[in-house]
């Protein structure tokens, strides 16, 4: 006994010892960074003279940041695992390009799409208007990468200078998608699926209930994707002169250009009006030199990033911000996100977190009137109910609601947006779904299958939603009645918001999905316009000519303060990561996989009862 006790000692005294050294390891991680810290200078950031903006465009562009913890966010970073997929803020990169149109320190814009993910058609759209207005200030914008994307494209056909590598390539591949079915699957680990839905075209549960997509589900894809590419199509022809074979969407036409061209993509893309010249990079940096002057520091073009500019404009214009601002605030929320029952941190709509945000500018005796800046394809009904109830306590109060629609705001993205004074959306906004579904997963033959049963006692004859027993019939009656009752309050209360018959908003709902053009034509919005259009509205409304816009956000705890302002400084010293200009296919696909059980791990609504675009994107 007595030699298994020491064994067990020195196998303790192991751990132990390991832990220790584990311990003194982060604290003098941390206490570097500490030191670091407080030795390092606090150098201003300068803006270089006749230098240029270099827009970068790092993973998708979003209305909100998805929130992540700081310590996380450092240490994953620190190990080369960044915590969420990058994103670009849409207001900082708008902000950057009309600061830099009327400063004279800034001779041009250079556009980074090297990483660039695309964001929704509105939100690029707003971009490519913003640099439109920054060569309305007669200063050029030059794009130069070693192959385009379609999303990166789009925004490098508003540059004055579009240039390629001479080995690279560019190719339209349209709009659409794929998704993965699961009923075969499903059926061969004996899950049983139960699904329950209002609308001829709410195909969000197909997946689950089919192995390939139904006839209603292909006629709104292709309606809605058809509008969205002849749009994109038509914007890309307003800005270049390009061969129409390019475009034309058809394999005989692309071929047809590249025997013409030898089969080299590279000549394809500047024979056909792509781009205007084909470069090496050093061939492009020494063009950049030549328009800048050299930095002796940087051994190249002189040049500052967009974030860093905003920072340094930020300094400059600080004591212009003490000054006394206007005691009338027009306040934008923003829902960004899949809508759960609960609270959410930032790029994400949690029900009751959403409602205090909106709850929290009807209390500010400064708020004369909310815009509610949406990005979401919907999700829990129960949630977005407790938002939309906020809404109408602010128009009680006398403050009205504008709902601004990003590049999507559809079924419970709707319904939050349904009951404002106005709504506004953008062309090619993905909106309508107006239907509902339920679904719930029960495993009671996959636990038999392996030996495993369930019995007991109740005292009721009331059904038990139990995913280890089988689902009453009773019970499904008892679902679908629910589900058929709540849309029809979907309806009823467009009807009412809107100025509609209830036939009326039936025959444009049962889970049909528009763009923001058509559901304006159908009358399930106001007008037209960006988040800028909107936010003038809702001045006009409340009769405001002195006002300053402000943003409601979550409020960090103390402990969420500290974190974000000692490792946001902190990260200043970790090393440059960067994210991969392609993702592998497999990994492709096995994330797809994966966000199919991320969202199905969202649906926590307490009645089972959803409000959820399949045809959307996530914002």
């Amino acid at each position: 006994m007595s030699g298994i006790a020491n064994v067990f000692k020195k196998l303790l005294g192991l751990i132990n010892g390991i832990r220790k050294v584990l311990l003194n390891v982060i604290f003098f991680l941390l206490l570097f960074f500490v030191v670091a810290i407080l030795v390092a200078d606090d150098e201003p950031i300068m803006v270089p003279e006749n230098g240029v903006l270099v827009v970068k465009l790092n993973g998708t562009l979003v209305e909100e940041e998805t929130w992540v913890d700081p310590m996380d966010r450092f240490f994953n970073d620190a190990l080369g695992s960044p915590s969420t997929p990058p994103e670009t803020l849409l207001s900082s990169v708008v902000e950057s390009i009309d600061r830099a149109a009327n400063d004279q320190r800034i001779s041009g814009i250079y556009l980074d799409l090297s990483r660039f993910a695309g964001g929704g058609l509105n939100k690029m759209e707003q971009v490519a208007e913003a640099l439109l207005r920054f060569r309305e200030s007669g200063k050029p914008v030059y794009s130069y990468a070693d192959y385009y994307t379609q999303s990166q494209y789009y925004l490098a056909a508003h540059a004055d200078g579009i240039y390629l590598n001479p080995l690279g390539a560019m190719m339209f591949e349209g709009m659409g998608g794929y998704r993965l079915y699961f009923k075969d699957l499903l059926e061969k680990l004996k899950v049983s699926t139960h699904v329950f839905k209002v609308g001829a075209y709410k195909s969000a549960v197909e997946p689950y209930t089919r192995n390939d997509m139904s006839e209603q589900a292909r006629e709104a894809n292709a309606e809605l994707y058809d509008a969205l590419w002849q749009t994109f199509v038509g914007r890309i022809e307003q800005q270049r002169t390009i061969d129409p074979r390019l475009l034309s969407g058809t394999i005989d036409d692309f071929q047809a250009m590249l025997a013409e061209n030898n089969e080299d993509m590279a000549q394809v893309a500047l024979n056909g009006g792509l781009v205007d010249e084909l470069l090496t990079r050093e061939a492009f940096r020494s063009q950049m030199i030549n328009l800048t002057g050299l930095d002796e520091d940087e051994k190249s073009w002189r040049r500052i990033n967009h974030e860093n500019y905003l920072e340094a404009k930020a300094m400059q214009l600080e004591l212009a911000t003490e000054q006394e601002a206007s005691a009338n605030e027009i306040a934008v929320v923003v829902a960004r996100g899949v809508i759960v029952d609960g609270y959410q941190k930032p790029g994400g709509v949690g029900g009751d977190s959403t409602a205090e945000l909106l709850r929290r500018a009807r209390l500010n005796d400064n708020t004369k009137a909310v815009v509610l800046r949406i990005d979401s394809p919907g999700g829990s009904g129960f949630a977005s109910e407790v938002i939309r109830q906020e809404v109408l306590e602010l128009q009680a109060a006398g403050i009205p609601v504008i709902a601004s629609m990003s590049s999507v705001a559809a079924s419970g993205g709707y319904w939050i947006a349904a009951s404002a004074d106005q709504i506004w959306a953008t062309p090619t906004t993905i909106t309508g779904s107006i239907g509902v579904f339920g679904m719930f997963f029960t495993i009671e033959d996959s636990l038999a299958h392996i030996g495993v049963y369930n019995d007991g006692y109740h005292t009721t004859e009331m059904p038990v939603m139990d995913i280890t027993r089988p689902l009453p019939e009773e019970a499904k009656v008892v679902v679908q009645s629910s589900i058929e009752k709540f849309y029809r309050d979907f309806v009823s209360m467009v009807a009412d918001s809107r100025g509609m018959t209830y036939e009326q908003v039936h025959e444009v709902a049962q889970g049909r999905v528009w763009t923001g053009t058509k559901a304006q034509e159908l009358g399930l919005v106001d007008n037209l316009g960006d988040l800028d259009a909107a936010i003038d509205a809702a001045a006009q409304v409340a009769n405001l000519d002195d006002y300053q816009v402000v943003s409601v956000e979550p409020e960090l705890s103390a402990r969420e303060r500290f974190l974000r302002d000692f490792f946001g400084q902190a990260e200043v010293f970790l090393p440059v990561t960067t994210t991969p200009r392609t993702i592998d296919p497999i990994k492709q696909q096995l994330q797809g996989v994966w966000s199919e059980v991320q969202m199905v791990s969202k649906f926590n609504d307490p009645q089972g009862v959803y409000l959820l675009c399949e045809l959307c994107p996530l914002p």
